[in-house]
């Protein structure tokens, strides 16, 4: 895995739940390729047809709150997020996200830096992200060597293994 990266943001408001990550209508889908297709699909039908594997959802506060529906994470690891950066997370799904592989950064500041379509990278070692479009630099809260190892190995599962 990639310590350091950049990509395109994608950028949502506060409260940002896991309805509108993977809407529970499409829940009975069982196949990968086919949950997908609807990665945030409740909060913007289009962004499967904008979103490229890598760029970067940036959200305000309380990402991914709701139910602890683990399809909203597999959906955004299905896509190829690259990672997941918000002022703050619903718990369940923070440690889903990682646990899937999926690198949630929280980043105080976040919202109000960067605009839909900025290009960021993003060094998850020292934390340190870069709007490579405004010349703003931000600092994340630091990776745990334990979340280090997770992400690193791809999950949790694979991490055991």
């Amino acid at each position: 895995m990639e310590t350091r990266f950049a990509g395109t943001a994608f950028v949502f408001g506060k409260n940002i739940d896991t309805d509108q990550i993977y809407p529970g209508r499409f829940v009975e889908l069982t196949e990968v390729e086919d949950i997908k297709k609807y990665a945030m699909y409740g909060a913007d039908e289009d962004f499967t047809k904008k979103f490229v594997a890598g760029d970067i959802i940036v959200a305000d506060t309380n990402f991914g709150c709701g139910s602890s529906r683990e399809h909203a994470a597999i959906t955004l690891k299905a896509v190829g997020v690259g990672a997941v950066i918000a002022e703050s997370f619903g718990r369940i799904f923070f440690r889903n996200a990682i646990n899937l592989g999926i690198p949630a950064i929280v980043c105080k500041g976040i919202a109000g830096n960067v605009a839909d379509g900025d290009r960021l990278s993003v060094d998850l070692g020292s934390g340190e992200i870069k709007n490579l479009t405004s010349g703003k630099s931000l600092q994340a809260v630091p990776m745990s060597p334990y979340i280090m190892n997770i992400l690193e190995h791809g999950g949790i599962k694979p991490m055991l293994k």
